[in-house]
């Protein structure tokens, strides 16, 4: 069974998009699998995407969290906290074909919520306490808050993490669940940066920098000899919001996979594997770069609706006000095709 979390450091590279669209069309292809999103960012975009979109999205997310007992990742994780156990995740998690028809039936989620921002303290109070001899190591019992609820799943289960660009604790949570990453990255040079940096926050840097260095996450989760994700795929997203898909995608070549090739040839064991291992560099974007350059408006207006593009079909459709905009198949059929290219290199 793996897990995948949805981050990259840097924003608007579209991770709560790319984890409703490689969510529910995984879900779409594997019937057999139950497949779940936990959605820690506190801005929740992914959880009002797969509840409906827009505002109705917005409606019953605020549903979910405004039980007594939250149903989201805040009701999860302040069970786990207060009573120092796994909470039963059918308490908090809902099916989403129950709330929005259009989505596959093993689809489940649970959801992100405001509050969480609110409760990062109070996690990160937990993560720091003393530790005592006998008992549990608090920051790391507290970073496996969801590696528990992975590993008390079954088999035929599937996990996505949509995160928050900020390395905060719930992004650290998110992390230390996943077995996997998958990092969006847009056609610009910042992306680079990005990337660069990512490894920096997970793995640390060589030589650690001689203050901060062990106080860094790297630094705590090595000492506890933590397992951290392997990087499986790059997606590119967005492109077409640049120079045009082909010219875009020719910068990223240059610049950010660059950069990963880099990291990959330094040290491959921060990847996953593949079973035939890349020597060269046009081997290496063949294995673990995933093309969205042709997600397009039907791929936004998807999303804005709650649908998955397998749902969509050639007309005009409302976004935020605008009744005219239109979507042809083309769009549709460019936009499927690129998002199951990004799901046919996930593995179950």
């Amino acid at each position: 069974m793996e897990s995948y979390a949805v981050w990259n450091n840097k924003g608007g590279t579209g991770k709560s998009t790319v984890t409703f669209h490689v969510a529910s069309r995984f879900a779409e292809k594997n019937p057999n699998r139950k497949v779940l999103v936990i959605d820690l960012c506190p801005q929740s975009n992914a959880s009002m995407l797969l509840l409906g979109g827009g505002i109705e999205g917005e409606k019953e997310l605020l549903k979910l969290c405004s039980k007594t007992t939250p149903a989201s990742v805040v009701g999860y994780i302040s069970e786990a906290i207060l009573k120092r156990n796994v909470p039963s995740l059918p308490s908090y998690y809902v099916k989403v074909a129950d709330i929005n028809g259009q989505m596959p039936n093993n689809l489940f989620l649970l959801s992100g919520d405001g509050n969480l921002e609110l409760m990062a303290p109070a996690i990160n109070d937990e993560a720091s306490r003393t530790p005592f001899p006998g008992l549990p190591d608090p920051w790391k019992w507290v970073h496996e808050i969801f590696l528990r609820l992975k590993d008390g799943l079954t088999d035929d289960w599937t996990v996505f993490y949509d995160t928050n660009p900020s390395f905060s604790i719930y992004t650290e949570l998110a992390v230390c669940g996943a077995s996997r990453l998958l990092v969006p990255v847009n056609a610009d040079d910042s992306s680079r940066v990005a990337v660069k940096a990512l490894f920096a926050l997970l793995y640390g840097t060589n030589p650690p920098h001689p203050f901060f260095g062990n106080y860094t996450f790297a630094a705590k989760a090595a000492s506890r000899s933590m397992d951290l994700p392997k990087v499986h795929l790059a997606i590119g997203n967005r492109f077409t919001q640049f120079k045009g898909a082909a010219a875009a995608y020719a910068a990223f070549s240059d610049a950010t996979a660059d950069q990963l090739y880099d990291e990959f040839f330094n040290d491959p064991t921060r990847f996953s594997p593949r079973r035939t291992a890349p020597k060269n560099r046009k081997q290496f974007l063949s294995s673990y770069i995933g093309e969205l350059r042709d997600f397009n408006t039907a791929g936004v207006v998807a999303a804005h609706h709650g649908a998955p593009l397998s749902k969509m079909r050639q007309d005009y459709y409302p976004v935020h006000g605008d009744p005219s905009i239109k979507v042809n198949k083309s769009q549709i059929n460019l936009g499927l095709d690129a998002v199951d290219s990004v799901v046919a290199k996930i593995d179950p």
